[in-house]
């Protein structure tokens, strides 16, 4: 490939694609396509990939999760494989973790491309404020790559699959997807649902009353708490309904009563702020992402749980508002037929991310043997010692004239390590939720001579850590990590900083008693031994640290196992329901015979039901579903022959049908309008639906209590629910059909008022 001329080589695109037309598979073309673009890499960001990028990009190709160390060059890697598989045609999108390294991998990579004759876009708008027309994430989507973030593409997603007309969607279907730090994505935020929240539900005033009840409680009494699951005890129930005066708290009619209590409850006891959310200086509660510490601006938790928190920071209710669409990363990446990812901690979760998705991990080798030297974990009972201890080794590596990067678990660590070294006088940067805009360039000095970083777990991940001058002969970069985090990834990730592509470099833990890991998993008699009224050895206190750290790590992975299976319920109901959007959507055929089939139903239904004995509720059902006039054929009808009954209906119907077909002009217009009558039933009655199986998921965790099995609740419960919801989606089919105004205007243009 080094031989031919750019024209030369740019044109072997067409030549790829048309191999590809004749029969030849992207395996076929590998190796000659993989050729290519490294020369083109060459060429136009004059880096060549190594061997072992290569071997990441075939094994990305392949459809692997691969774990390429911190530093290997993971995007450079990602070119060929995105390349090869843009040639098909189809969608390839690359998404990784923040809107900086979107926007600024689509403009490096997109030069080779555009070398290589092939368009690529960015799904993130540069100015944060503006958002995209439908016009303009079409002509995004259709690029032949597109770099976005793994929101922005959900969301993309969920409003694909709410457009009323054709022309509005702007999605291609789904293809290849390569996710950068991937066990972020598809592990650390899997089941951050999101959300598209529409119209508001009527306010509920029992927010507050409930939230001072939870302040009354007492844990271990009222209420017991095991990891991130918290529930009443007997005395508790006992205690709520003297509080509330009602009998039973888990009897129907009290389910708003039972569902703000538990609200309230999760509110004060799993979520901390400083840790879960932070309380923004204009007073809105803005949730933080668990693994990189960054904050979720317009993220809210579902259920009326973030409306729990804001009462709790006594801050007023923001809307409680229906969801009208959901989906977590998990089912949004298992929509794509071929999905790879990459990071530099995979290998740690093998059989998680294998059962979830069906993937497999691969390690690749680094490029250059490493060489940085990770010191053995330091223990301490308690934090004041920890943070000391910490604190005097930066200051012996500062003194040499190495750079420092502190990482810390949490906002509030990374605070109060800023305090030690402001009364040390060591000029440092902070890096927390608080500044994340300036991650990028923060992180990216943080190798040189004599710099000290503070970063929250994963912030700036994406970016590279290059020494500056001279500091490979001082020793390299220093990691020191202050406390254990949840699992071994963020600690491999946060070591990973130091001695990139061989260089030098160290890292060191300092874990004590009082990190938050250890106090929510360890034993209950931890308190005498932080305070040093009871001894303990290095070596039980180094068994209790580890052992917390795998007690949380198990709890995550069942709690996203839960959410696995929470999410196939409402999955198998979305695939339907989109599946019918579409197929109204894009002209299906809908027969008349179909819609008496559907009317004939309704009224079956309807004179099951025993309401059509008494005339009024007779005269009413046809005002409300058939017609708005009553005709004396009806008032004269006897109410003892149903046969009669059924057919004086369907014959309504009938006439109905004719009407509005008449009003038209045509069948073709009648078919488009019914389209639209239905359609408008399905998206009222699944916003409904949707906004259910979201409160389901908090109302069927109570019932724990009363010993029954929550997953099998949800899923009977989300069955039936579904059932009715078809039931609902038929009748207000109907009812849009036979009694909306319609009418075509003098530029043919087709005006529909809904009943």
């Amino acid at each position: 490939m080094a031989g031919l001329s750019d024209e030369e080589l740019s044109n072997l695109t067409v030549e790829f694609k048309q191999r590809l037309a004749e029969g030849k598979s992207l395996d076929d073309i590998l190796p000659e396509a993989f050729a290519a673009i490294c020369e083109a890499d060459h060429r136009v960001l004059g880096t060549a990939p190594y061997d072992v990028q290569v071997l990441g990009g075939i094994a990305l190709h392949q459809g692997y999760l691969a774990e390429m160390n911190t530093g290997e060059g993971k995007t450079l890697a990602a070119t060929m494989p995105l390349y090869l598989n843009a040639l098909t045609g189809k969608s390839t999108i690359l998404v990784t973790a923040n809107d900086y390294l979107a926007l600024r991998d689509a403009q490096e990579m997109g030069q080779v491309y555009r070398f290589m004759g092939l368009s690529v876009a960015a799904g993130v708008p540069e100015n944060a404020k503006q958002s995209f027309t439908n016009e303009e994430k079409k002509k995004i989507y259709a690029a032949d790559i597109v770099y976005t973030t793994h929101g922005v593409l959900g969301f993309d997603y969920l409003l694909n699959n709410l457009v009323t007309r054709a022309g509005d969607r702007f999605l291609r279907e789904f293809y290849y997807v390569v996710i950068d730090e991937a066990d972020s994505v598809l592990l650390d935020s899997a089941q951050t649902p999101l959300v598209i929240s529409g119209s508001p539900r009527v306010q509920s005033r029992l927010y507050e009353t409930a939230d001072f009840f939870v302040t009354t409680l007492t844990k271990d009494v009222d209420y017991l708490q095991e990891e991130n699951k918290v529930w009443f005890t007997e005395k508790g129930i006992k205690y709520a309904e003297t509080f509330f005066q009602i009998e039973n708290f888990y009897s129907e009619e009290f389910f708003e009563i039972n569902r703000h209590v538990i609200l309230a409850l999760r509110a004060h006891v799993l979520f901390q702020k400083g840790k879960e959310y932070v309380v923004s200086n204009e007073g809105e509660v803005i949730l933080l992402d668990g693994g990189s510490g960054r904050m979720l601006p317009g993220v809210k938790l579902r259920g009326g749980l973030h409306q729990a928190i804001e009462v709790k920071e006594k801050l007023r209710a923001s809307r409680e508002t229906r969801s009208m669409a959901a989906i977590t990363f998990q089912n949004l990446f298992l929509l794509f037929p071929k999905m790879a990812g990459m990071s530099g901690t995979m290998a740690d979760a093998p059989e998680e991310l294998r059962s979830v998705y069906g993937a497999k991990v691969l390690v690749v080798p680094p490029n250059r043997p490493q060489k940085r030297k990770d010191f053995p974990d330091r223990h301490f009972r308690n934090a004041q010692e920890q943070f000391e201890a910490a604190a005097a080794a930066i200051l012996e590596i500062h003194d040499t004239g190495r750079p420092v990067l502190i990482v810390v678990s949490t906002i509030g660590d990374s605070e109060r390590m800023s305090e030690v070294l402001v009364k040390e006088k060591i000029p440092h940067n902070v890096l927390n939720a608080n500044n994340a805009s300036w991650e990028a360039e923060i992180i990216k000095e943080a190798g040189q001579r004599k710099a000290v970083t503070v970063a929250t777990a994963m912030a700036g991940r994406g970016t590279d850590i290059r020494l500056g001058p001279g500091v490979e002969e001082l020793g390299g970069l220093a990691v020191i990590g202050i406390g254990r985090m949840g699992s071994v990834r963020p600690e491999r990730q946060a070591r990973g900083r130091a001695g990139r592509q061989g260089d030098a470099g160290t890292s060191q833990f300092f874990v004590s008693l009082q990190d938050g890991v250890v106090e929510e998993n360890g034993p209950e008699n931890l308190e005498k031994y932080i305070e040093g009224r009871r001894r303990i050895s290095k070596r039980r206190m180094k068994k209790m640290i580890h052992k917390a750290q795998r007690l949380s790590e198990e709890s995550s992975i069942s709690s996203r196992k839960r959410s696995v299976d929470y999410d196939k319920v409402i999955r198998r109901q979305r695939d339907l329901i989109y599946a019918t959007r579409n197929h109204l959507l894009d002209g299906g055929e809908l027969e008349m015979e179909k819609i008496m089939e559907i009317a004939a139903e309704n009224i079956r239904r309807f004179l099951d039901s025993g309401m059509c004995s008494d005339r009024n509720d007779f005269h009413r059902y046809i005002l409300d579903n058939i017609s708005y006039r009553l005709d004396e054929d009806v008032t004269e009808l006897s109410l003892r022959d149903e046969a009669c009954m059924e057919a004086c209906l369907l014959e309504k119907v009938k006439r109905g049908l004719e009407k509005q077909e008449h009003a038209l002009g045509d069948r073709k217009r009648m078919n488009e309008f019914m389209r639209i009558a239905i359609l408008s039933a399905v998206d009222h009655a699944w916003v409904e639906q949707v906004d259910y199986l979201q409160q389901l998921q908090s109302a069927v965790s109570g019932r724990a209590m009363a010993q029954r099995n929550v997953l099998f609740e949800y899923q009977n419960d989300g069955f039936d629910s579904f059932s009715k919801m078809e039931r609902t989606v038929k009748e207000n089919a109907m009812r849009n059909i036979l009694l909306s105004d319609v009418y075509v205007d003098k530029a043919n243009k087709l005006h529909i008022l809904f009943p």
